[in-house]
């Protein structure tokens, strides 16, 4: 990048239309690859900001936008702390590719922060409508996959969300957890959701997987297992041979 591009307009405006080019989903690859070059040179916060935005949309060929993802993503990590503000900025603002974001974060804050921070997030969307539930369901997974004491109560209002994407997600990350805590609402949750199939699936895997007991459901439990599934002497959810 020779001194005239620097001189040419205030650097916001620079970031600005460098992001613009490497969110073109139809333009040459080769243009997208020199404003990628171009953001990493200039490293600042905001253009860290900018970089996040290319995991944003979806060009064609598939190989290479996975391909100039991969590098993205590795570009940023590259910035090490000074990447954290601006990629848990966009996990916060932006309603898609968090799954990207949360890969990033995974990398660059301890594990401990990020459940802080994802808690934080979930909590802020709330078990509300949304039109597109993946960020909650990208949430709730990877929340599934750590061990916190403070993950169960967090992921247990979410099988009331009016998505059965993510009560379904939120039965399968509090199987992982397999907390006492969650018992009950789990057993709620079965009995309300009696007209989801999908969620009443998930919901009776967890049971079984958990070995929760069904005690003051047991009659609700049993009228609404699917095939495959009983209650036996004990009142566990157990599956049929």
């Amino acid at each position: 990048m020779g001194i005239f591009d620097f001189l040419s307009g205030s650097p916001e405006k620079r970031i600005k239309s460098l992001q613009k080019k490497i969110t073109e989903k139809y333009g040459p690859p080769e243009n997208r690859q020199k404003a990628l070059d171009q953001l990493i040179e200039m490293g600042s916060p905001e253009a860290i900001g900018a970089l996040v935005m290319r995991f944003t949309v979806n060009t064609e060929p598939s190989i290479t936008d996975a391909d100039e993802k991969e590098y993205t993503y590795k570009s940023i990590l590259e910035f090490g702390e000074k990447a954290v503000g601006p990629v848990e900025a966009f996990l916060r603002r932006r309603d898609v590719a968090t799954s990207w974001a949360v890969r990033m974060l995974s990398q660059l804050i301890p594990e401990t922060d990020l459940v802080s921070l994802l808690i934080d997030v979930l909590e802020k969307l709330g078990p509300e409508y949304t039109r597109d539930p993946e960020k909650k369901t990208v949430l709730l997974s990877t929340l599934g996959e750590h061990k916190d004491e403070r993950i169960p109560p967090a992921l247990i209002p979410f099988l009331e969300d009016p998505s059965d994407d993510v009560r379904i997600a939120a039965a399968v990350a509090l199987g992982k957890q397999n907390d006492e805590r969650a018992r009950e609402p789990l057993l709620k949750a079965f009995v309300e959701s009696s007209d989801r199939a999908r969620v009443i699936a998930a919901i009776t895997t967890t049971l079984a997987d958990t070995g929760f007991g069904v005690q003051g459901f047991r009659e609700k439990v049993e009228k609404g297992l699917p095939d495959g599934f009983f209650v036996d002497r004990s009142g566990v959810v157990k599956r049929r041979e």
